[in-house]
C-alpha cells in the first residue's frame, strides 16, 4: 500500500507567491523553496521534505537552498542526534535583505546620472534617467526609515 501524500499548508498560495517573485526577477526554484519555507512546520523542512513538497529533485532543492543561504534568507537547523539537516527562513531575513540593498540604490542612481551626463544630446532620455536616479535615491533614503517605522509599529526591536 502506498504511503498517503503529506499535506502541506498553503501550497497553492505559496506557488502563486513564488511565481510573483520569479516574475520580478528572482530565480524560480529559490522563490519556490523560499515560499515553501514560509509555510514550513516549526522544525523546518529537510531537503527531502522540500523536494517532495515541490515535486522536484533533491539537487534542485540543494541549489535553491545554497542561493537562499548566500542571500541570508535561509539557514540550516541542526539538532543533536539528527543526521538530516533541516532548513528554515532566518527570522527577519527579508527585512535584512531589503535594508542591505539600500546602498545599491544610491550607486545605481550615480551610474544612471553618469549615463544621462553622457547622453546630453537626448533631452527626453536625460529626463527619464534623472527621474529614475531620483527615485532610486529616494528608495535608498527611505528603506531604512520604512523598516524602522515598521519595527516601531509592530514593537519589534531592530536586528543587528
Amino acid at each position: 500500500m502506498a504511503e498517503p501524500e503529506r499535506s502541506h499548508p498553503g501550497v497553492e498560495r505559496a506557488e502563486r507567491a513564488a511565481a510573483m517573485l520569479a516574475a520580478a526577477g528572482m530565480p524560480r526554484m529559490p522563490a519556490r523553496v523560499m515560499m515553501a519555507l514560509v509555510g514550513s512546520p516549526d522544525e523546518g523542512y529537510s531537503a527531502a521534505d522540500l523536494a517532495e513538497r515541490l515535486g522536484v529533485s533533491p539537487a534542485a532543492v540543494s541549489g535553491a537552498v545554497r542561493y537562499l543561504e548566500s542571500m541570508r534568507m535561509v539557514h540550516r537547523l541542526s539538532r543533536p542526534g539528527e543526521r538530516v539537516a533541516r532548513f528554515d527562513l532566518i527570522d527577519d531575513g527579508w527585512r535584512s535583505m531589503v535594508v542591505s540593498q539600500s546602498p545599491m540604490y544610491g550607486r545605481l542612481a550615480d551610474d544612471i546620472d553618469a549615463i544621462a551626463d553622457d547622453n546630453a544630446d537626448a533631452p527626453a532620455s536625460v529626463e527619464r534617467a534623472r527621474d529614475m536616479a531620483g527615485f532610486l535615491r529616494h528608495l535608498e533614503k527611505r528603506m531604512p526609515e520604512l523598516v524602522a517605522e515598521w519595527q516601531e509599529s509592530t514593537g519589534r526591536s531592530p536586528s543587528t
